[in-house]
């Protein structure tokens, strides 16, 4: 029996010929609707050309418009998502350290505050930030991201935790760490690397959510080009600046999930290779010790 066939049985004959047809059916209806889409927008709108029509595109061969669209709009959404996940990554791990508590005065109200701030949406806490303690919008878009996904990335710090060997713990506390000591020099660094492909998915989240940045008046990416080019220019080039904005966008936030993809690869490459028993590295660490303690206490030096 083939490892393919542990879960499911291998599909037959009949199977197959279905799973085609209906892979064949589902490609041509999606390229109809594509199609229809492009005929639907190259067709002209009443005494208008359509939206592919030369003309819609003229502000972009203006090389300022370009200078405008990247240095205020692209620089503006990649300095507050920049800025955002560096506190994100922060606050994410002194979170999931205060979450992953022993002692309950610490991790309750810690897990009552987490909770409060995963249930608030992002907007709100932008326009919170904003018109209560004044920040300014920079600061308040990057507060409320900062505060929203390292939340989240606690969350997933806490699972990586809660998913290792017990005996990595007891491993650190043999060694005579301090439980603290022992999360913070043994458990996190490798809770941090299985879980990286997931911070990474998060900071993709985190790139995208800038554009609420619009709502309370940052500028960025969606403010130049719908806003201010698109009133500037007029409402006739409104879809090619829509077009160039979504493209932009795009390619940053595919390019942010390819390094999550070559991320999650290389972890699993590296899990996935024939490591040792992290419980029988453990066992054999105790009986050293304890070997160790028994031949100091007959040479009368004491235990470790």
């Amino acid at each position: 029996m083939t490892g393919s066939s542990v879960l499911f049985d291998a599909p037959g004959p009949v199977a197959r010929r279905r799973s085609r047809i209906s892979s064949i059916i589902g490609a041509v209806l999606i390229l109809a609707g594509l199609g229809w889409i492009v005929v639907t927008l190259a067709a002209p709108k009443g005494n208008l050309p359509g939206y592919f029509d030369p003309s819609r595109w003229e502000p972009f061969t203006n090389p300022i418009v370009w200078e405008r669209i990247f240095t205020v709009g692209v620089w503006g959404t990649l300095s507050a998502a920049l800025t955002a996940s560096a506190f994100a990554l922060i606050l994410g791990t002194v979170f999931s350290l205060l979450r992953s508590a022993q002692t309950a005065w610490i991790r309750i109200p810690t897990a009552v505050v987490l909770e409060f701030i995963r249930g608030m949406p992002v907007l709100l806490m932008m326009l919170f930030i904003l018109l209560v303690l004044s920040t300014g919008t920079f600061w308040a878009v990057v507060a409320a991201l900062s505060l929203y996904n390292g939340v989240l990335i606690g969350e997933a710090l806490r699972a990586g935790l809660a998913s290792l060997p017990r005996g990595q713990r007891e491993a650190g506390l043999s060694l005579g760490m301090r439980p603290m000591q022992s999360k913070i020099l043994v458990e996190f660094p490798q809770a941090f690397r299985q879980m990286l492909p997931i911070i990474i998915a998060q900071l993709v989240v985190l790139l995208k959510d800038t554009s609420l940045g619009y709502i309370v008046g940052y500028v960025e990416l969606l403010r130049v080009t719908m806003n201010q080019l698109a009133t500037f220019y007029g409402n006739y080039y409104l879809f090619s600046f829509y077009i160039v904005a979504l493209v932009l966008y795009l390619i940053m936030n595919l390019s942010l999930s390819w390094v999550a993809r070559w991320v999650s690869r290389r972890t699993a490459s590296k899990t996935g290779s024939p490591t040792p028993n992290p419980d029988e590295e453990n066992e054999e660490l105790l009986k050293g010790i304890a070997t160790a303690n028994a031949e100091r206490r007959q040479t009368g030096k004491g235990a470790i």
